[in-house]
């Protein structure tokens, strides 16, 4: 199906499903936007971790080394930042290389291409 459907993923061990997806809503919808199961084949975005407002995972090594990308909702303006980071897992370090914020859920697939080179679609 391509959602999200772990309370676990999101940090969640004891939660019901009921409420574990109603936690997710937001990191599945968010994936959707992003193309759903096509953008995960297209990028092969892996370790898909969600909570309340976001959707963090990571991508192969992309432009600028871009490695991670979190997706963030702004409640108030219902519109997304998108942060794209640089995470070093064998010395622990972690970068951010570029922000956009005030993005349109119709931009997101531009916003990523333009910033790690992935394309999301054929």
């Amino acid at each position: 199906m391509g959602n999200l459907s772990s309370a676990q993923a999101a940090g969640y061990d004891s939660l019901s499903d009921r409420d574990a997806r109603s936690v997710l809503t937001v990191a599945n919808t968010i994936l959707q936007q992003l193309g759903g199961n096509r953008f995960k084949i297209m990028t092969g975005a892996k370790d898909f971790i969600g909570d309340e407002t976001s959707l963090m995972f990571r991508i192969p090594r992309a432009k600028d080394g871009i490695n991670k990308v979190r997706v963030t909702l702004d409640l108030a303006i219902d519109l997304y930042s998108v942060e794209f980071m640089r995470v070093n897992f064998k010395k622990y370090t972690f970068e951010t290389v570029h922000t956009s914020n005030q993005v349109y859920f119709d931009d997101l697939e531009r916003v990523f291409t333009e910033h790690t080179g992935l394309y999301t679609r054929l």
